[in-house]
């Protein structure tokens, strides 16, 4: 038994799959959607402040029109004729900024609690790692209309190498042994419905290499960590485009680069020693971060830049992993957790993070992590493309409120507030492909976002969400309110059987 009264066993099963009902267990219009496409009435946000990332100003007292799910009319009240018909949002003293985009998370399967708590922190994309066959059915469902959330993008199943770190941790895996099985999984995750293709840490080189041409051939993208193998220089130049966490990216940037690659390569773990892998690598961490060589950085970087690749740094997550002692265990948020949930955390929390770490071991990661954040205002300031990512569904990293963490943790890296929102709209919405998405101009995808106070002034402002509006439907302050009180009510309930399990720090080994 955990420290919680959770069997080891009970945790695997948490991580395994999701109960047959869970998907359904909601309603379509559970938050009062009106779920026929075309449906919905203008919305007009009047006498507003409007935001946009890529222009990067202010424009005073205007009004914003949507209609049929795109902005139709920005401009000065004699200039936007609102129908009688229309929602109207009184913009006055509010500040309209694209709908949010999390470019990291892991659904926990429960549409009752994820789907509203993103939507109402006004997050209106989010990208799945998790690559499990239930969040493709979300995501079609959202898109057609019989499902109210977030756009999705969703992960393949992990690819990773044999032994692979989350071997029976219940996270969605594939392994591969050769280049041949590595491109037969490209092809079975890009029939399966994938977006884009996920790596991890324990690939050879061969099925690296072949992942990267397997997914070129297909016209899929490829991301995720950066292999134990791979150098992140060589990793960036054979095309993958997004490299999550700090981890192992910092080797490069170390001038005891070749020593840290001896000893990596030495590392032995077993079939799901994700916490093994951790305890090993940690040391080499610390090298790295005590001997980051500005220099190389700036030649790492510069390689990053020319090949387009994002990072994305998930300092909440680091938060936790690097400094558990200020976990707030009385966090309001919590109350949007099923108690299952946040037992399952909590176990996670001592036996996949704190297992086997000295007081030595403590005291570093007290010096890791701003040292993670020092190394991420470095990548930005070369110019190296940040999207803002949480990885929710980690210990305590909860659904749509860590976001806004997130942007606070941008700007203590150096990141302009401009630029940690631009981080979270403008940035990943062209990473993604979004079309008219992260902006807010005409003839644009109207998710937006209407704060109370000024995200500019100060980043923490994008916490105050007053209304959204997501594929041109309203969730005005009184929904908004609504949707967080059914979330408490669902979250008091009995908790589905299983849970989604987490795609990038795993549940717990079965005993």
């Amino acid at each position: 038994m955990t420290s919680t009264g959770i069997s080891r066993r009970r945790i695997l099963g948490a991580g395994a799959g999701l109960a047959a009902g869970v998907m359904g267990a909601a309603p379509a219009n559970a938050a009062g959607h009106r779920a026929r496409p075309g449906s919905d009435p203008a919305v007009a946000i009047t006498g507003t402040t409007v935001i946009d990332p890529a222009g990067g100003g202010r424009v005073h007292d205007v009004t914003v029109l949507v209609r049929g799910g795109l902005i139709a009319a920005i401009g000065a009240a004699r200039e936007v004729r609102v129908p009688a018909s229309a929602e109207v949002v009184d913009g006055r003293g509010k500040f309209v900024v694209p709908g949010f985009i999390d470019s990291h998370i892991h659904s926990s399967g429960q549409e009752q609690i994820d789907l509203p708590l993103f939507l109402a922190n006004g997050i209106t994309t989010v990208r799945d790692m998790n690559g499990q066959a239930v969040l493709y059915q979300w995501r079609d469902r959202i898109a057609a209309g019989t499902l109210f959330g977030p756009r999705y993008t969703v992960a393949s199943s992990i690819i990773d190498g044999i032994p692979a770190l989350l071997a029976g941790t219940g996270a969605p895996l594939v392994t591969v042994a050769d280049a041949q099985q590595a491109r037969a999984a490209v092809r079975a995750a890009v029939a399966g419905g994938a977006d884009f293709i996920k790596v991890y840490v324990r690939l050879t080189p061969d099925a690296y290499y072949a992942i990267a041409d397997e997914s070129r051939r297909l016209g899929v993208t490829f991301a995720g960590h950066t292999p134990d193998a791979i150098p992140l220089t060589a990793a960036s130049a054979a095309g993958q485009r997004s490299f999550e966490h700090v981890y192992t990216n910092w080797f490069d940037t170390s001038g005891a680069e070749s020593e840290i690659r001896g000893r990596l390569a030495k590392i032995e773990v077993g079939a799901g020693e994700f916490n093994s892998w951790s305890n090993q690598t940690h040391p080499l961490e610390v090298l790295a971060a005590r001997t980051f060589d500005p220099a190389r950085a700036r030649k790492v970087f510069r390689r990053l830049v020319a090949d387009d690749s994002h990072q994305v740094p998930t300092l909440t997550q680091s938060l936790v992993f690097d400094r558990p002692d200020l976990i707030a265990v009385h966090d309001d948020r919590l109350r949007f957790l099923p108690a299952a949930t946040r037992d399952i955390w909590q176990a996670q929390l001592e036996q996949v993070y704190l297992a086997g770490r000295t007081a030595k071991d403590v005291a570093e990661h007290r010096e890791l992590f701003p040292a993670r954040v020092r190394w991420v205002g470095a990548a930005h300031r070369a110019g190296v493309p940040i999207l803002a990512g949480t990885d929710t569904g980690t210990p305590y990293v909860y659904p749509g409120f860590s976001l806004h963490d997130e942007l606070e943790n941008l700007v203590a890296a150096g990141l302009s507030p401009l630029r940690a929102l631009q981080a979270a709209t403008i940035v990943p919405a062209r990473f993604l492909g979004l079309r008219g998405a992260g902006t807010v101009r005409r003839d644009a995808i109207a998710d937006l976002t209407v704060l109370d106070a000024d995200p500019l002034a100060d980043i923490r402002n994008t916490r105050r969400v007053h209304a959204v509006v997501v594929r041109g439907e309203l969730i005005s302050a009184e929904r908004r309110e609504q949707m967080l009180s059914d979330v408490v009510t669902a979250a008091s309930g009995a908790l589905p059987a299983r849970l989604v399990g987490c795609a990038c720090t795993p549940g717990l080994q079965a005993a």
